[in-house]
């Protein structure tokens, strides 16, 4: 018996083409080499597997062997065999590409792509609904289309550049551009649907221990909820702090009373899962985050002093966080989009003669202080700290000025 172990190969069905199937290796099939074959020829692999009948065409990047089949042909019988003979072909020789290279530059840069995208991409996007498909390579150019979950999403663009394309420029440095060929506008299955039902796609349980619900309050283990929205625990945090990653916890009602969802979103990617009753947690899709109602920034002004104006006296602050939410505002960069509105509402109130009700507005990381920005704005508006008076001091000033105004509001003008 030989003490050789078997080699590994996984078979991968694609997603849109059911003549289709890659088979997955440990490691690549030749080292800095890729291929195209549409016939026999010289190669050890290619001759090895159009000697199977019902194969068609070969396609090979990295780790991955793509074989297409004619359609008569049967997966159930046609799978064993190939990955029969690919094994073969390995043990018999270390080229089994051939020695002589790839002379067509675009079909190796496709293979590669496909290869990338189905190792390293579509796992992730498949858990959403969606794929990523590499169509063709032209003169160095990729051209991608998106499908299922992808086509139509909200966050499909984001996905594309900051995502998918950041990764295969890394990887391939020959490509000289990305063609994005999805109609988005034909989506009919986005992955952030409005509706939040129910999903054959995501139904993956939460390792215990990862989220814990207390009061109504929800923790994440960073080191889990990272990956998945794309960041490292610490870029994590730091977006928690900055307003770049959000979230939002709903309880549930009526049929649902009981059950927790939570929503996570960073600047690519979303997270979503659903606490149920007994405390055990699956993922879900996350919903499509919904428009606040008067997007511009003068209207967010406007809107945010008759909400912060309408705030009990007894709640001296707020913060900045809960504020985005009270707006209907939970996609990353709300937070920017809350102190830009604030620092509207302070030009108008310098200009008028009023304290400031940006004062209201703190950083829950900021010691109960509003962001530097407040500061910042306040003394180009000739109205921060007095002499040896500090951050502090002046904001509690400002904060004491307007409170008293909130306690007296015969006196108080509005804009």
């Amino acid at each position: 018996m030989s003490d050789t172990p078997r080699r590994r190969i996984r078979a991968q069905g694609s997603a849109h083409d059911a003549d289709a199937m890659g088979f997955v290796l440990d490691a690549d099939v030749q080292a800095g080499q890729s291929a195209r074959f549409d016939g026999p020829s010289d190669a050890p692999l290619a001759r090895a597997l159009f000697a199977l009948d019902g194969v068609t065409r070969v396609e090979v990047a990295a780790a991955t062997i793509w074989v297409r089949k004619t359609a008569t042909a049967d997966w159930a019988a046609l799978k064993p065999v190939i990955a029969a003979a690919i094994r073969d072909v390995l043990d018999a020789t270390d080229a089994p590409l051939g020695r002589g290279g790839n002379d067509d530059p675009d079909a190796a840069l496709l293979t590669a792509v496909r290869d990338l995208l189905d190792r390293q991409v579509n796992p992730s996007v498949a858990a959403h609904g969606g794929h990523i498909t590499a169509e063709r390579a032209a003169g160095a150019t990729v051209f991608l289309r998106m499908s299922g979950g992808c086509q139509g999403c909200a966050a499909s663009a984001a996905t594309l550049r900051q995502g998918v394309e950041r990764m295969l420029r890394a990887a391939l440095p020959q490509i000289r551009e990305i063609v994005d060929m999805t109609d988005h506008a034909a989506g009919d299955a986005p992955f952030y649907a409005r509706e939040q039902g129910s999903s054959p796609l995501l139904h993956r349980s939460v390792p215990a221990g990862v989220i814990d619900l207390v009061d109504g309050q929800v923790t994440v283990d960073p080191a889990y909820l990272a990956p998945r929205l794309g960041l490292t625990p610490d870029t994590l945090r730091a977006g928690l702090r900055s307003g770049d990653v959000v979230g939002v916890t709903e309880a549930g009602e009526g049929a649902d009373a009981g059950r927790t969802r939570i929503v996570m979103r960073s600047a690519s990617r979303a997270w979503a899962a659903e606490i149920e009753t007994d405390g055990t947690a699956r993922e879900i899709p996350p919903p499509r985050p919904a428009m606040a109602p008067g997007g511009g920034e003068q209207a967010l002004a406007d809107r945010l002093r008759a909400h912060i104006s309408g705030l009990p006296a007894d709640r001296t602050t707020v913060s900045y966080g809960a504020l985005a939410r009270a707006m209907g505002l939970w996609a990353p960069g709300s937070i920017r989009r809350i102190t830009r509105a604030l620092e509207t509402t302070m030009r108008e109130d310098a200009a008028a003669g009023r304290p400031f009700i940006a004062a209201r507005a703190v950083s829950r990381a900021g010691g109960g202080l509003p962001g530097r920005g407040f500061f910042d704005l306040a003394a180009d508006l000739s109205r921060g700290p007095a002499g040896a008076e500090d951050d502090s001091a002046f904001h509690a000033r400002e904060l004491a000025a307007l409170m008293d105004r909130v306690g007296h509001p015969d006196t108080a003008t509005a804009p």
